[in-house]
């Protein structure tokens, strides 16, 4: 019954349809389904530059080594190691719906994005489910959006973090976040989840929506390929931007960074992101037209100030 309770009991969900799903019963990760990124970094198409840490100062090389990721008894283990690797003092595994040439092995606009996950928790560690946009139609991160399910962030292990990020092109973008404060602890098995509707995004934690969110703005425009602000509703691409388009997932337990800081003599290694299955579904009928903007400040208006 606990197992039910934590979304084990089913793929079939009333109002809803199953449109792709992993339920990890084979011996090895389904490369139709998943491509495992590589290295401590990546080219970012914009500048042509070589952009190290993956953006954050991390200190992780990913692979597609066994020892990093690897299926066993229908569940998909990320493993982060601490060992040496091109200069780099840690392994671990980040695994996309995205092929390596930036088609999609699996992408969608809309629906319910389900993970049933272990999350590990440590000074350092940084495991993360999330969502990229298949295409930056609206320009670079985070023009174009990000859409975070579940992250942890160190040693906080009773805290699970769900993000938006959006606004312009970096370094101009914006970031709203909610916390789950949980009293027991997310090293357990947990079914995390996120509805994302026109115009609203909701979050779930074994069944609970404990989060919604329904206000965002994107702006496409740049100077020197840098993002600039908007001043006013005209510079603004069209409600609901950046989501409005179809995403992608991605899996990982990055090691370091800004976020969680630097491992130390506390930190478990090795440290094991667990997933039961990912589902993702699509709401049966169709969805409605978004709802009008949420409240929040957009950027060309003034802060209130107290005297």
């Amino acid at each position: 019954m606990e197992e039910q309770a934590e979304g084990q009991g089913g793929m079939q969900r009333a109002g809803w349809i199953l449109r792709w799903h992993d339920e990890f019963d084979g011996d090895r990760v389904d490369t139709t389904k998943w491509h495992c990124e590589q290295g401590n970094g990546f080219h970012d198409p914009y500048s042509g530059q070589w952009v190290p840490g993956w953006g954050n100062e991390e200190l992780q090389y990913y692979t597609a080594d066994p020892g990093n990721v690897f299926v066993r008894d229908s569940v998909l283990h990320i493993r982060a190691l601490q060992e040496q690797r091109e200069g780099c003092a840690y392994t671990s595994a980040r695994l996309r719906s995205r092929a390596a040439d930036g088609s999609a092995l699996f992408a969608q606009r809309y629906g319910r994005f389900e993970f049933r996950a272990r999350v590990p928790q440590g000074k350092g560690l940084w495991p993360a489910v999330w969502m990229l946009p298949l295409e930056e139609q609206y320009g670079r991160w985070a023009a174009s959006g990000e859409i975070d399910v579940v992250e942890v962030c160190g040693d906080a292990g009773h805290e699970a973090l769900g993000s938006i990020h959006f606004g312009c092109s970096f370094p101009e973008r914006e970031l709203i976040t909610h916390r789950l404060a949980h009293g027991g602890s997310l090293a357990d098995w947990h079914c995390y989840a996120v509805e994302w509707d026109p115009g609203c995004i909701s979050w779930e934690f074994d069944g609970r929506k404990w989060a919604q969110e329904n206000f965002w703005w994107s702006c496409s425009k740049t100077r020197d390929g840098a993002g600039v602000r908007p001043q006013g509703e005209h510079e603004l691409n069209a409600w609901p931007a950046p989501f409005d388009r179809p995403f992608y997932l991605v899996m990982n337990i990055a090691v370091g960074g800004n976020f969680p800081g630097t491992p130390d003599a506390s930190t478990p290694f090795p440290a094991e992101l667990m997933l039961d299955y990912v589902r993702v579904y699509e709401r049966a009928g169709g969805y409605a037209d978004a709802a009008p903007r949420g409240k929040g400040r957009l950027p060309w208006q003034e802060e209130d100030h107290v005297a």
